[in-house]
C-alpha cells in the first residue's frame, strides 16, 4: 500500500539529472568513437560525470518522492498532541509527524494556490486546484494508512483559519521559506498565536548547502541569502525561545518553543 504514495514531484525533478547523464554519456561515446579533441571529451566526460553524481544525490540522499523522518527526536516527544502542519503540500511533513509520533493528530493547512500549482502541477484541469490538492494529500494519507489521524484544512498560513492557542505543536517544512519577508513575518506571528504556551514550532527550510549547490544550483534557492541566523532571529521576533538548531542536506531546522 505505502508504494501508492505520491508526492507529486514530477520525473524532471526526480530523475531529470539522470537523464542528462545518460544523453551527455552517449555524446562522449560518440565524441570519442570519432576521435573529438581531448578538450571536448573532457568537458562532455564532466558534464556525464556531474549529472550522474547528481542524479544519484537526488535520488538516494534528497528523494524528494519518498518518505522523510523528523530531523530531531525532541519534537513532540510525549507523542501525542494536536499538530499543524503548515504549508502541507502533498503531504511529505504531515506523514513524517504523524508515523514518528503514532497518537498524534495533524491538521494540514495548504493554500493550494498557484505557488501549489508550481510545485505539484494541476493535473486535472477540470478541478478546482483546492479540490485536487486535498484529493491528492488524502490519497497519500489513506495509502499511508492515517487518514482517521489527520484532516485537511485549505487556508493561508499568513492569516490561518484558527482560534488562538489551538495547537500543541506545529511544524513547517519548506514552505515558509517561499514567502517573502512580510509573509515571513505574518506567517511566524501566526504559528505564535496559535500555538499552546509552552508548545513548540518545528521549522525547516531549504538550505544553500555543498549537496543543493552541488545538485541545482540556484533553481531551488529559496530565501537563498538567509542562513539559520535569519529564521532563529525572525522567530524570535515573533515571541519563541530557539531551543534547537541544525541541518541535513539542503536543509536547515530549528526547534523553537512558545513561552
Amino acid at each position: 500500500m505505502h508504494s501508492q504514495i505520491n508526492f507529486g514531484y514530477g520525473w524532471v525533478w526526480s530523475y531529470g539529472h539522470l537523464a542528462l547523464g545518460v544523453v551527455a554519456g552517449a555524446v562522449l561515446w560518440l565524441g570519442w568513437a570519432r576521435g573529438w579533441g581531448k578538450t571536448w571529451l573532457l568537458l562532455v566526460g564532466a558534464v556525464t560525470l556531474w549529472a550522474l553524481s547528481a542524479g544519484v544525490i537526488v535520488r538516494f540522499v534528497f528523494d524528494l518522492n519518498g518518505r522523510t523522518t523528523l530531523p530531531t527526536e525532541h519534537f513532540l516527544a510525549s507523542g501525542a498532541g494536536k499538530v499543524l502542519d503548515m504549508g502541507a503540500g502533498t503531504g511529505r511533513s504531515t506523514l513524517m509527524v504523524l508515523e514518528a509520533r503514532p497518537r498524534a493528530m495533524v491538521v494540514a493547512l495548504d493554500s493550494f494556490s498557484d505557488e501549489y500549482v508550481r510545485h505539484f502541477g494541476n493535473e486535472k484541469r477540470d478541478q478546482p486546484v483546492a479540490g485536487e490538492g486535498r484529493e491528492r494529500l488524502l490519497h497519500n494519507l489513506k495509502a499511508a494508512g492515517v487518514e482517521q489521524r489527520a484532516s485537511i484544512q485549505p487556508g493561508d498560513m499568513r492569516q490561518m483559519p484558527f482560534e488562538a492557542a489551538t495547537f500543541d505543536a506545529i511544524v513547517s517544512a519548506y514552505a515558509i521559506d517561499h514567502l517573502n519577508r512580510a509573509g515571513i513575518r505574518q506567517s511566524l506571528g501566526e504559528a505564535f498565536r496559535v500555538l499552546k504556551p509552552g508548545g513548540q514550532f518545528l521549522l525547516m527550510v531549504v538550505a544553500k548547502d555543498r549537496w543543493l549547490t552541488f545538485t541545482f544550483g540556484p533553481m531551488l534557492m529559496h530565501m537563498r541569502k538567509a542562513g539559520s541566523g535569519f529564521w532563529q532571529d525572525g522567530l524570535r521576533a515573533a515571541g519563541f525561545e530557539v531551543v534547537e538548531d541544525g541541518t541535513r542536506p539542503a536543509t536547515v531546522f530549528i526547534l523553537a518553543r512558545k513561552p
